[in-house]
């Protein structure tokens, strides 16, 4: 399954990277002048393109003006998270930005290591969530069979600064421990230090919660 972009359009493009069943009205570019296309490995969802962050294929090169990610990178295994960046880097314009939230496991190992790991943490659309579904990934789902959910990985505000950076990306990373997620806006590195520096701001301030 594919699809096709004019680069005539005006509109900016977003890829929504394991979009689930989510659509643009529940993320961050949801008030704003974007066309979203949507990618999932899991063709139930009804996404516009099927594939993996490790294998978008369907996408081209420079093709979009942004990606976003919301709590897919941890469920990789920490040697495919670069290659899922390398993805990332590849099909954003010199221009576009990621836009990506995980979960913070710093602030979630500080519940463990009080002792709350099964403990509701929050709750979700999904009901009560612990410390063990944000570790090792949602396990209500992970009992009816959707294995999906599993979680491979994870990041601290550092590492997560770290990861983008090496990949290729200048970013910024926010911690929300009463929320336990990250969030990070990457820019590709282009050396001109105060354009990008700038413009990191002002994505970082419209885009962060």
């Amino acid at each position: 399954m594919s699809m096709t972009v004019s680069p005539e359009s005006s509109t900016p493009v977003f890829l929504h990277v394991g979009c689930g069943r989510k659509k643009k009205d529940r993320t961050p570019f949801a008030n704003q002048n974007w066309f979203e296309i949507r990618l999932d490995i899991d063709s139930a969802v009804q996404p516009d393109m099927i594939g993996t962050m490790t294998d978008m294929k369907a996408v081209s090169d420079s093709s979009v003006d942004a990606v976003f990610s919301s709590h897919n990178i941890e469920h990789l295994y920490p040697h495919e998270v670069p290659i899922a960046l390398a993805e990332f880097y590849r099909v954003l314009k010199p221009e576009g930005f990621v836009l990506l939230t995980c979960p913070d496991l710093q602030s979630v190992c500080n519940l463990v290591a009080n002792d709350h790991l099964t403990d509701a943490a929050y709750q979700s659309r999904m009901g009560p969530i612990t410390p063990l579904d944000i570790l090792y990934g949602h396990c209500a789902s992970m009992r009816a069979g959707n294995l999906y959910m599993a979680h491979r990985c994870g990041f601290t505000k550092k590492v997560l600064a770290s990861t983008l950076s090496m990949a290729g990306f200048d970013a910024g990373v926010k911690a929300r421990p009463d929320n336990f997620d990250l969030w990070a806006v990457g820019l590709k590195k282009t050396g001109q230090t105060s354009v990008g520096s700038d413009r990191l701001k002002h994505l970082c301030s419209v885009y962060l919660p």
